[in-house]
């Protein structure tokens, strides 16, 4: 997501992961290209109105296109003219939604968007037994399909993508909760409790290491 609006980053970001997706937020246009270049992104939100570029949003749709095709991009902007929806869509856009809008409508849209992105925009994660689907939103452990809820699955998503890497309590944090999150400080280690369990299989060892005081890590041979 790249907005420029800390607020409205943090409002919109809250609401994308408590439906399970990993965000990743960008405050400006530069930033935001940036982040599309050193991350595996399968959906970028864009404002109209950044800072960093001469034309903002669009010139950060004309620079992601340069480089991907398939990736899917949903302009959330506050500018509601045929006009501007025009520029969006020429410059790259897949997609346009005025603000104020109904989460419904914004979670709809990325669904849709989702759906229709070629497979390799939307790619699988593999790590040793494990397999996630991220348009799926489908898991499975040695061919075993695992039921994870929005944010068991947002937490084994940042650790699959950062396979081999220890993550930090504060990473998993930013990722899948708010990053001005406030609720009980154990959580993360709570729904490290709750996957272990899930992907618990006979004659397999568990996936989730635990580095004390750093955080955890799935080996890349989990």
């Amino acid at each position: 997501m790249i907005e420029d609006d800390r607020l409205i980053a943090s409002s919109i970001a809250q609401v994308l992961r408590e439906a399970g997706y990993a965000v990743d937020v960008a405050y400006d246009a530069i930033e935001g290209v940036r982040l599309f270049e050193i991350e595996p992104i399968d959906l970028v939100t864009v404002d109209m109105r950044l800072p960093g570029l001469p034309e903002g949003g669009l010139d950060v749709c004309r620079r992601i296109r340069d480089s991907s095709k398939d990736v899917p991009i949903l302009m959330l902007t506050a500018i509601d003219s045929p006009a501007s929806t025009v520029l969006a869509l020429d410059a790259g856009a897949d997609d346009y939604l005025t603000k104020p809008f109904h989460i419904a409508e914004l979670l709809a849209r990325v669904r849709a968007l989702l759906r229709r992105a070629p497979r390799s925009g939307v790619s699988d994660l593999a790590v040793g037994s494990l397999r996630l689907d991220p348009a799926t939103r489908s898991v499975e452990r040695s061919g075993h399909r695992v039921e994870l809820t929005a944010k068991e699955f947002a937490v084994l998503d940042y650790l699959m993508r950062n396979a081999g890497e220890i993550v930090s309590v504060s990473e998993l944090l930013d990722h899948a909760w708010d990053s001005n999150y406030e609720g009980y400080s154990n959580v993360v280690q709570t729904y490290i409790r709750y996957l272990r369990r899930k992907l618990a299989l006979p004659g397999h060892t568990d996936p989730i290491i635990t580095f004390r005081g750093s955080g955890y890590s799935i080996p890349v041979d989990a």
